[in-house]
């Protein structure tokens, strides 16, 4: 029998595409319970390596004859083990290059539309991670929000589209993982913007991220507007491109609300949450496509693998927006909050330019799920 290596681009394809999969997950239990790989169509079995040391005949049965079958561990070297043994039982079997760790760093761009006077909208959905990114393209410009940090994804997905990252925003200062925005910025000599409210600690200069900023992108004028909408932290900023599109950062997702309290001022912002989404928010067009900074969940996902939903349904589904009392809102996203993002406070002292990790602390301080929403 043989053994196929996958890519985590090979695994996005499955996910996309809503296809089957058997995983057969042998990292320790707790890991897996934690974070494992997302899919409509996906079965799971998870028994830790260690338990298969001795041979993985007695797992046999479980595993199903009719699927494909994907080994996965924390960083691939167990899972070419196990699927060694697998293949020696009689068993077709491939591993995840890489294993979790190339999966946490994996990004699928994905276009979400065109743009009225020509241009196009792409958001980079990062899916072992939930985070979300934006290009926004324009008579030979181009307009990046809430990278993540591998900025030479982003700068090559430009120059493949022939165009010039012109102006690189973070919405907030994020605290669930690394942005790649100011090192996108220093690549390509574009301006960097960061919300100043956000930005008292940093220690590199930016461009002041302020309600009502527009730029233009290109000799179309594709407006990128600025709305200024606090509530996950005190200076988050949400865009409005090209009058079709709102990108909420970490604010409002598609199932849930962003979570105030990563700055440890949540009774403090429930305020300001409250009235971004109840207030600012319900002032836009409900025709609007809402594409926020994360998701939560797959089922998040459309067809296309995008995540993107009109705000006006929002409002209709989202029970985050329909929670009319003021001191049940409050304690909805005050108390039985999920655990905090993993090594979140490092991750904004690293957002603030305060300590500059090496890669595979970086990538230590990012495994796991993101963890922005009230649940």
């Amino acid at each position: 029998m043989t053994v196929s290596k996958w890519t985590a681009a090979d695994v996005a394809r499955y996910v996309i595409e809503d296809k089957k999969l058997f995983i057969l997950d042998v990292r320790n239990k707790d890991a897996f319970e934690d974070w494992k790989i997302d899919g409509h169509q996906f079965e799971y079995l998870n028994i830790p390596y260690f338990d298969l040391l001795d041979g993985v005949e007695e797992i046999l049965p479980q595993i199903p004859a009719d699927k494909e079958l994907l080994v996965v561990c924390a960083k691939e070297g167990s899972s070419i083990m196990v699927a060694d043994m697998l293949s020696e039982a009689g068993r077709d079997a491939a591993y995840l290059v890489g294993g979790m760790k190339s999966w946490s760093m994996y990004l699928e761009p994905v276009k979400v539309g065109d743009l009225k006077n020509g241009g196009e909208l792409y958001q980079f959905v990062r899916l072992g991670k939930g985070c979300l990114s934006y290009m926004a393209i324009s008579g030979g410009e181009a307009a990046i929000i809430d990278a993540i940090r591998f900025a030479d994804i982003f700068v090559d997905f430009a120059k493949e589209k022939g165009v010039e990252i012109k102006h690189v925003f973070d919405t907030h200062l994020h605290a669930d993982h690394i942005s790649g925005g100011r090192h996108i910025a220093a690549q390509t000599g574009a301006t960097y913007y960061l919300p100043p409210k956000d930005a008292e600690e940093v220690v590199f200069e930016y461009t002041a991220l302020e309600d009502g900023l527009t730029v233009n992108l290109g000799d179309s004028k594709i407006e990128v507007g600025a709305l200024y909408s606090p509530g996950h932290t005190i200076g988050s900023t949400s865009f409005v491109i090209d009058s079709s599109y709102l990108l909420t950062g970490d604010i409002l997702f598609i199932d849930s609300i962003g979570r105030p309290d990563l700055a440890g001022l949540a009774e403090d912002w429930v305020s300001d949450l409250r009235v971004t989404l109840y207030k600012r928010y319900r002032e836009l067009a409900d025709d609007l496509i809402v594409l926020p900074a994360h998701f939560m969940i797959i089922d998040e996902l459309n067809e296309n693998g995008s995540v993107a939903k009109r705000l006006g349904d929002l409002f209709a589904e989202n029970h985050g927006l329909n929670i009319t009392d003021e001191e049940e809102f409050r304690k909805t996203v005050t108390e039985n909050l999920p655990p905090q993002p993993n090594a979140y406070q490092q991750i904004r002292q690293v957002n603030m330019g305060k300590i500059t990790p090496d890669n595979d602390e970086q990538t230590e301080m990012e495994i796991g799920p993101n963890r922005c929403a009230v649940r």
